[in-house]
Order: structure tokens, then C-alpha cells, then sequence
């Protein structure tokens, strides 16, 4: 029988919290992944990883996103 991790609570992101985050770049809001695991500027087309609940919002630690990526977000379908 295989078990599954569990995932430790201080390391889950308060989506609420969240709501006050802005991009380090271009201050617009930010947009989580469907994952959870990013969090993605759609005007800057970045997106800034989450690490043990904690957004990472460096432009170090920012990966560019392919705009087809961007369209596929599940907030950004009509």
C-alpha cells in the first residue's frame, strides 16, 4: 500500500491573504495557478513560485509565461 504525504497545514497558502499580493513589477494582481503552486502576473506574463506557502515575489525567482498559458488560466476563461 502506497502512502500518501501529507502536506504539512503552516505550508498551505491563505487564499484569502492573497488577495493582497500584487506584482513586484507592474502592481497588478496577482493570479493563482491551478496547481497552487504559482502565483501569475498576467500583465507581466511572470510567475512567481510558492514555496512552503510562501509566494516567492523576487524577479529573480520569476519564470516568464507563454502567452497560451496565460489563456488557459481557469479565472481567465469566460
Amino acid at each position: 500500500m502506497v502512502a500518501t504525504p501529507s502536506i504539512n497545514p503552516r505550508h498551505v497558502i491563505d487564499v484569502k491573504s492573497l488577495e493582497m499580493l500584487v506584482c513586484p513589477l507592474t502592481k497588478t494582481r496577482l493570479t493563482l495557478s491551478a496547481d497552487k503552486t504559482e502565483l501569475i502576473s498576467v500583465a507581466a506574463r511572470l510567475a512567481f513560485p510558492i514555496l512552503k506557502g510562501v509566494p516567492l515575489l523576487s524577479l529573480d525567482e520569476a519564470r516568464n509565461v507563454d502567452p497560451e498559458e496565460i489563456r488557459r488560466l481557469p479565472e481567465l476563461k469566460g
